[in-house]
């Protein structure tokens, strides 16, 4: 029986090895794999590890997981564990054996698509959308189909719809929409595939008025603090139940450690989206060092640098003095891929603060 922990998650990055070369990868996967991934033994540890911090889900993420030749061993002892396993997949490899292994150890997969085939093809690559589909209709044949991923970019801000359709149509658990932080591939498409604030803001009005559509369906979660932000802006009448429960897109810096993840080379870090390797105080550790993870969780939380992010009057920018300062901060390794500075604002936020109109009309009354 698994232990209750204190989170629900946690991820692995399992291999930096992928087919596929979407232009906004967050990790910069190629065809080859990363430098020290882990080795067969050492995930089982990480196995170990993860079952007595205690959570329920150990969630396997990429690169594309199926890649790598050992992931069934992997994934079978984390099932004997008593752990409940997903993974997020492009789709390619959900077929034949595979497809059978994964119903049979019930691994609940999840595939990453961005809209209709043309749409979600210019991002991930010609052909791609058929063959997520092709693994959406058999992940969900097999009854394990747990959710559909779409990142949120220039280019497909509009056609967000179609994704639920098809978690409609074939029964996912949930969609979920990641906006898109500048790590990995992205950091050289930003210009290109970052949405306009406007963009942004118009697409996380839609996917609430989605979420509402589908609701009892579905369900549908946001990675972007600013989403906070727009539905508070919609008065609805549970909001604070809302944001405690179902909101899953807070900023993880402000959580004191609300997420760990484990990348290809062992290195724990507290958000899917961070790049170690210009601010050492991002990285808490390594899998293959002899500290549990829940040791490594209570030195993160009570750590300098990720106590600081406790007083959110730190940040820097329109993020400062936003009266929705505490209900979203931004994203703060946007802030940092952009700025330099972690406490620095985000500029994927369209919202001007009332402080900063305020004093923006006091200045024109006085000229």
């Amino acid at each position: 029986m698994v232990k209750k922990g204190p989170l629900m998650m946690t991820s692995w990055r399992t291999t930096g090895a992928c087919n596929a070369r979407c232009r906004y990868c967050n990790v910069d996967a190629t065809g080859k794999k990363a430098d020290r991934e882990l080795t067969t033994q050492e995930a089982l540890a990480l196995v170990d590890k993860v079952y007595d911090f205690g959570v329920s889900w150990f969630g396997l993420k990429g690169g594309e997981p199926l890649m790598r030749k050992d992931i069934f061993e992997i994934v079978s002892y984390a099932k004997s564990k008593g752990l409940n396993v997903c993974l997020l997949t492009n789709g390619c490899f959900v077929e034949g054996e595979i497809y059978e292994k994964l119903v049979e150890n019930q691994v609940w997969g999840s595939v990453s698509i961005d809209g209709p085939e043309e749409i979600n093809d210019q991002l991930r690559g010609q052909g791609s959308y058929r063959k997520a589909l092709a693994a959406i209709e058999k992940l969900s044949a097999g009854k394990i189909l747990n959710g559909l991923a779409a990142a949120i970019t220039s280019v497909n801000f509009n056609y967000l719809d179609h994704v639920c359709e098809l978690a409609e149509k074939y029964h996912a658990n949930f969609v979920w929409f990641n906006h898109l932080v500048p790590s990995g591939r992205a950091k050289d498409q930003t210009e290109d595939l970052s949405p306009t604030p406007e963009q942004l803001e118009m697409a996380l009005n839609k996917i609430w008025d989605l979420s509402v559509k589908y609701e009892g369906k579905f369900d549908i979660h946001v990675h972007c603090p600013h989403f906070a932000r727009v539905v508070k802006q919609r008065n609805i009448p549970n909001f604070d139940e809302w944001y405690e429960h179902k909101f899953h897109g807070k900023c993880t810096y402000f959580a004191f450690g609300g997420y760990i993840s484990i990348i290809e080379n062992g290195n724990l870090i507290p958000c899917f989206y961070t790049d170690l390797r210009p601010m050492e105080p991002m990285n808490i550790g390594n899998i293959r060092d002899s500290k549990s993870l829940l040791d490594v969780w209570e030195e993160m939380k009570n750590s300098p640098y990720y106590s600081s992010f406790r007083d959110r009057s730190i940040l820097k920018g329109k993020c400062g003095v936003c009266e929705y300062i505490e209900i979203c901060g931004g994203c703060r390794n946007r802030a940092y891929a952009l700025t330099g500075d972690i406490y620095g604002q985000d500029a994927a936020c369209a919202y001007v603060p009332q402080a900063m109109r305020e004093k923006q009309n006091t200045t024109q009354k006085s000229q």
